[in-house]
């Protein structure tokens, strides 16, 4: 009597397995890939392909409604490569402390099309300088 072999139930099941794995791996990285711009690349492109993207850019001197310390802020995002173009923003969260005008920010959202204005869901001031030389003053403190 000759014995059965088990190898076409393993190819199935690892061929299930990969393909699991392929379909986890692809809708992972859709749903949390976005488009990382500044203000005059977003500018350029069409307003229905700006719905899921990372904008950043300087904050305004003028126009800021609200503030650190305040639920929200609305304010004006300059391209940080100069010039006058600028999208207008609204952000409902908690401001952090370090936002203020002339600063570096990363804002995640959607531009909604009717008023033109980008609604943040993430508001991220940048300033890694200021942190890197604390670092730099402890380790040299340290020895």
């Amino acid at each position: 009597m000759a014995k059965k072999s088990n190898k076409n139930v393993y190819i199935v099941a690892l061929l299930l397995l990969l393909g699991g794995l392929g379909y986890l791996l692809f809708s992972g990285l859709s749903q949390n890939s976005v488009y990382f711009l500044n203000v005059s690349e977003a500018l350029a492109m069409p307003a229905d392909e700006l719905s899921n993207i990372r904008l950043f850019g300087t904050v305004a001197d003028s126009g800021i409604e609200g503030g650190p310390g305040q639920m929200g802020v609305s304010f004006h995002l300059l391209d940080k490569n100069g010039g006058e173009r600028f999208i207008p923003v609204r952000y409902t969260g908690v401001v952090p402390d370090t936002f203020k005008p002339g600063v570096e920010v990363i804002v995640e959202g959607g531009l909604e099309p009717a008023s033109g204005v980008f609604g943040a869901r993430t508001l991220m001031t940048k300033c890694p300088s200021k942190y890197q030389k604390q670092r730099d003053e402890e380790r040299a403190a340290q020895g």
